[in-house]
């Protein structure tokens, strides 16, 4: 069969599954198994696909209509401009964390921490894009701290990136001070898990996603800590449901931080920026 045939039937497929825009996955899935670019996959469709990579693409397509991740399948994800190895193991990044990059970067830093790191897409974004920092990345998970590893080593940033295992400041030298500190933290409340999509609620790491009570036990601890490891007006960015701007910026007036919300591109609440005292 041809690339072009290929595509149309596995669009039918995922589309009948209930897939949410099944012809963008179908092509990346395909583009994944042709190896090409793909933005040059249109290039490739009239041409008959050999029959050992028909088989590998129908059954990742399978697996897709089961609502497991495309990028569970591929293995990447692209982030920031850059590609990201994942695993089950780590939370799959997502475009609505570039916010997170963005203000981060909006004001220089030289000492980044990454707390829950993951993937350490956040982390090894922020040193990639300022090459005169260095940072740190914790994360509870041994299994995701690997995958950091590899995602580090890939972009070379082995002599600026340290890693370790620990739960949140647990795994930070004592007296360390950073002029940044970031989070992803597990942000769902228990009674909203049922409602996630099957490609998170089932294939997600569940420690990434949910404290297993009302979605803000991360920043209690977050907060709590802070003051202790921000160097004199250093900044902590984190990010929030929709929902959290109002009490993870309690949370931080309470440790003595000014904080301000930023919205993501949908104009949704999805940073907390809190400001230490520069004396």
């Amino acid at each position: 069969m041809t690339g072009a045939a290929l595509l149309a039937a596995a669009t039918r497929r995922l589309t009948v599954a209930g897939i949410p825009d099944a012809g963008r996955d179908a092509r990346r899935l395909m583009a994944h198994v042709l190896k090409v670019p793909p933005g040059r996959l249109t290039l490739f469709l009239p041409e008959p696909v050999d029959p050992a990579q028909a088989a590998s693409f129908e059954a990742m397509i399978e697996r897709r209509a089961s609502r497991v991740p495309v990028s569970h399948l591929t293995g990447r994800r692209l982030f920031y401009g850059r590609e990201f190895l994942v695993t089950p193991d780590v939370l799959d990044p997502r475009p609505e964390t570039e916010t997170l990059i963005e203000a981060a970067l909006s004001t220089g830093f030289d000492r980044v921490l990454d707390l829950g790191t993951g993937s350490g897409c956040i982390l090894l974004t922020l040193l990639a894009e300022n090459p005169q920092a260095t940072g740190l990345g914790t994360d509870a998970s041994a299994a995701a701290l690997e995958v950091a590893f590899w995602n580090r080593n890939a972009l070379r940033l082995e002599p600026r990136a340290g890693l370790n295992r620990g739960d949140w400041w647990q795994a930070v030298p004592k007296g360390e001070r950073f002029d940044l500190i970031v989070s992803n933290p597990p942000y769902i409340a228990e009674a909203e898990m049922s409602g996630l999509a099957p490609e998170v609620r089932e294939h997600e790491p569940r420690m990434a996603l949910t404290d297993g009570g009302d979605g803000l036990g991360a920043y209690r601890v977050i907060c709590a800590g802070a003051g202790a490891h921000l160097a004199p007006g250093g900044r902590l960015l984190v990010e929030i449901g929709p929902t959290q701007a109002e009490a993870v910026s309690a949370l931080m007036r309470d440790a003595g931080l000014v904080p301000n919300v930023i919205r993501d591109l949908d104009h949704r609440n999805r940073v907390v920026l809190g400001s230490a005292a520069t004396g």
